[in-house]
C-alpha cells in the first residue's frame, strides 16, 4: 500500500537570498512536502517506527532552512536530500518551498520551487 504523507505550508523565518539584504534582514518561507510511503505495516500495527515521524521531517526541515542559501532551488535540494537520506522508506518526494513577499519589484506573493525526487 503507497500512501502520500504531506506537511502543509510550514511557515519559517529564513537568510535565503542573492541581495546582501536578503541575507541580514531574513523574510517568510513556506515549505510544503509530500512523500510516498508504504505504510502497510504502520496501518496495521499502530507503530509510528513502522513509517515516517512527522515531527522529524518538521525538525530536519527547520534545520535546513536555517542554514543561509543564496537560491531556494538550493534549500529545495537540501531538503529533499537530507528527508531521503534519513527516511530510506521514501520512494518519491516533493518539496515546494515558497519564498514570501520576494524583493522582484512589483507586486507578488510568493515565488516558489518544486523538486521532485
Amino acid at each position: 500500500m503507497t500512501t502520500r504523507l504531506l506537511l502543509n505550508d510550514m511557515r519559517f523565518f529564513a537568510h535565503h537570498g542573492v541581495f546582501e539584504e536578503e541575507t541580514i534582514i531574513g523574510g517568510e518561507y513556506t515549505v510544503s512536502i509530500e512523500m510516498e510511503v508504504d505504510v502497510s505495516k504502520a496501518a496495521l500495527t499502530d507503530n509510528l517506527s513502522d513509517t515516517i515521524n512527522l515531527q522529524e521531517v518538521y525538525d530536519i526541515t527547520r534545520k535546513t532552512m536555517r542554514q543561509p542559501s543564496k537560491l531556494i532551488e538550493n534549500a529545495a535540494y537540501r531538503i529533499v536530500k537530507a528527508l531521503k537520506q534519513r527516511f530510506t522508506k521514501i520512494e518519491k518526494i516533493t518539496v515546494t518551498l515558497c519564498k514570501i513577499n520576494p524583493p522582484i519589484g512589483g507586486q507578488i506573493e510568493n515565488t516558489a520551487v518544486v523538486i521532485s525526487e
